[in-house]
């Protein structure tokens, strides 16, 4: 371990032995990280995972999530989740895991506030109109988007530059994947364990749910309010997990929690009163790729700049349409596409 020029620790260097000293053998150490793309100068008071949570925090993507959809499209009512509502719920049940089973908080965090950063404007449904229209390139998939905004498209282009394990835990966040390290594995489930339980408050909330319509054979299981799930599923983790070198759940656990997500698939994920809108938005992405698209000058410059280092326009178009909060897509969309008001004083000023 690197020490200073006069022969002391400071204060980064001694948090990292203070992490070998307090977590676990199986937890994800900072100086033992796989590094960064770019080779950058440590600070001398943060680890490089802390500076990683510190970087997403600051970031413009990040900001932008307080105006994307969770589920609910433009809710009126000011206790609906949001893409960041949800994704610091998925970072207070990630680190509650990890603190519990002395894995790396910061590391777990970093991720955590980074897994939703490539989302769209209007959640799922914006992600499903660029998968649908970028299909032949590869499709749309947010997570590879949200890894993208923190190599390519953050800081002008320069990305953040964060570590492997934090871009690994943001790309491998769902289900079908599986992260390298355990800290990317507690953000894996505790982002379904956050949005299941958070869906359901808000559909209750909405009226298109009661808690008394949830099967009874898995409230039985994983508890019969929002706040008991919480608590059953993590405390289940963490039991599971616990000295085994892994993140783990109880079958019975874990099924139920998977038979709970498909029965909010069913009654409020297709439900029309909930996703009646969705049509309109998937129109309104597709109108605004196509113009876009056929208008790249028009593009701001951050993004042009994007094209001119060898960007294909196509990826770039999908960017910025990516990027955009729910607000700023409609009212780029009525500026565009809705004609505007005719003024007579235009004529009489001529």
């Amino acid at each position: 371990m690197s020490q200073t020029s006069h022969g002391r620790q400071n204060l980064r260097q001694k948090q990292e032995a203070r992490e070998h000293r307090i977590l676990s053998p199986h937890a994800s150490f900072a100086d033992q990280s796989l590094g960064r793309d770019r080779k950058e100068e440590q600070c001398d008071i943060r680890t490089d995972y802390q500076r990683d949570r510190d970087r997403i925090l600051h970031c413009k993507a990040f900001r932008r999530l307080k105006q994307k959809t969770q589920v609910f499209l433009a809710p009126e009512g000011d206790h609906y989740r949001t893409r960041l509502t949800h994704t610091l719920e998925v970072a207070q049940n990630a680190r509650t895991i990890a603190r519990a089973l002395y894995l790396n908080e910061d590391l777990t965090e970093a991720i955590a506030l980074g897994h939703d950063l490539g989302h769209t404007p209007f959640g799922h449904a914006g992600e499903r109109a660029l998968h649908k229209i970028t299909k032949e390139q590869g499709g749309f998939h947010h997570n590879e988007q949200s890894v993208r905004v923190v190599e390519v498209l953050e800081k002008d282009g320069a990305g953040l530059n964060l570590t492997k394990e934090v871009r690994d835990g943001i790309l491998n966040h769902q289900t079908n994947s599986m992260p390298m390290t355990l800290e990317g594995k507690i953000v894996r489930l505790s982002d379904k364990i956050a949005y299941i339980n958070s869906d359901i408050d808000d559909a209750i909330r909405a009226g298109i749910l009661k808690e008394k319509e949830i099967p009874r054979e898995l409230t039985g299981i994983l508890g019969n309010t929002t706040n008991s799930r919480l608590n059953n599923l993590v405390h289940d983790i963490v039991n599971h997990s616990e000295e085994k070198g892994d993140i783990l759940m109880s079958d019975m656990m874990q099924n139920a929690m998977y038979a709970l997500r498909q029965f909010l698939f069913q009654r409020v994920y297709t439900n029309p009163a909930a996703k009646g809108e969705e049509k309109k938005v998937e129109h309104m992405i597709g109108q605004l790729y196509e113009y876009f698209s056929g208008h790249i000058n028009e593009l701001p410059e951050e993004f042009l700049t994007l094209i001119d280092r060898g960007e294909a326009e196509q990826r770039v178009v999908c960017d910025f349409i990516a990027g955009m909060s729910d607000r700023y897509s409609v009212n780029l969309y009525k500026e565009i596409m809705i004609p505007k008001s005719w003024s007579i004083l235009s004529v009489e000023h001529r």
